[in-house]
């Protein structure tokens, strides 16, 4: 009984090279089929690279106040690019950098400084607008320790240490200033920092229980300093308070793989549902929508289907939503960014009201 034939071997590690955005799938969202849809446009041929320069995967996108877009790319080494507000290229940051490994997200706080979350050398890199390293969180594994960890493999952890992180995946900030980490993959938890990167708290276990998560991908937090975790093995997203206490579940919008909350008097919530709909990794069984929601559940509308064609979502990794009408998605699969623009909906009243 302890022995595997050398058929059933081969097929477990070729089930363990899968890419890391599929070892989880879903089920449709609860809330697509009564969500009325919100019409968008896409525009074309938005970013302009210099000649020599190539967009791979799309796994990082933020704005900072100016409107320039930050892209977090995986091609043949990892890059983090600055574009203006029409998407002419400006600059890169961090080109050569130790902590530059395997890109998963990018962020901009109130103050214009650019955050890197690379989960391949296990680091958040901090940098000022003019590209100019200002923090380090975390803590590259060393060479050897490397071995085992290579991005889109490696263990759970659960090793829960204050300052060192297991392939996270997000950083977000309350008005306070103080860091809100996702991680991630090798751990299970949000990690609470103050604004000087000093550790205070955190929170979370493996699991599908309250306050447990099964891959964290993503972290916003709202004006009011409340904690929004994209809890994607779970399907749903988890509502915490400013002190990590568990204060609500969002379980109808399918698996987010994406979260983000608009720079707005009145914020939203979006998010992402990229997960296939069964077992079968193709086309047909993918899910590609994005949900426009209050910031107490519920859900508003929907825009987007899967596919790599315009207007079209190719597993979105992370989302921009700093205007609630613009929108900018960075695609995994199909290597680009898009920015969406929404455009109102068409809202139907019963007779009399």
């Amino acid at each position: 009984m302890r022995r595997l034939s050398v058929t059933v071997a081969v097929g477990l590690l070729i089930l363990g090279a899968r890419p890391v955005f599929t070892q989880n799938v879903s089920g449709p969202a609860k809330a697509r089929a009564t969500t009325p849809e919100i019409p968008f446009d896409s525009v074309p041929n938005f970013f302009k690279l210099p000649a020599g320069l190539y967009m791979g995967e799309g796994v990082g996108v933020a704005t900072n106040s100016k409107g320039h877009v930050f892209v977090y790319t995986r091609s043949g080494e990892t890059r983090l690019f600055e574009f203006d507000q029409n998407g002419t290229f400006v600059k890169e940051f961090g080109a050569g950098s130790y902590g530059v490994s395997f890109a998963h997200a990018v962020r901009v706080d109130k103050d214009d400084n650019v955050w890197a979350v690379d989960e391949g050398s296990n680091v958040i890199m901090k940098f000022s607008p003019d590209a100019k390293l200002l923090m380090v969180l975390g803590k590259r594994p060393d060479p050897l320790e490397q071995l085992s960890l290579m991005p889109g493999g490696g263990q759970y952890s659960g090793a829960n240490k204050p300052y060192s992180f297991h392939r996270e995946t997000d950083v977000a900030w309350d008005p306070q200033g103080n860091i809100f980490v996702s991680d991630g993959y090798g751990d299970s938890r949000v990690v609470k920092y103050d604004k000087n990167g000093r550790f205070i708290k955190s929170a979370g276990t493996r699991g599908n229980g309250p306050l447990q998560f099964s891959t964290p991908h993503a972290i916003a937090v709202d004006a009011k300093g409340i904690v929004y975790v994209a809890d994607r093995g779970n399907s749903r997203i988890v509502v915490l308070d400013n002190d990590l206490n568990q204060k609500a579940v969002y379980d109808n919008v399918g698996a987010p793989w994406a979260v983000c909350i608009s720079n707005t008097p009145h914020q939203y919530l979006y998010t992402s549902n990229s997960f296939p709909t069964g077992n079968n990794f193709d086309q047909a069984s993918m899910t590609g929508e994005v949900y426009k929601m209050e910031l107490d559940g519920t859900v508003l509308g929907r825009f987007g289907k899967a596919g790599h064609g315009f207007k079209e979502f190719s597993s979105i990794h992370q989302m921009d939503c700093r205007n609630p009408d613009d929108i900018y998605v960075a695609e995994i699969t199909a290597w680009r960014v898009q920015k969406i623009l929404l455009r109102p909906q068409t809202r139907t009243t019963s007779a009399g009201k």
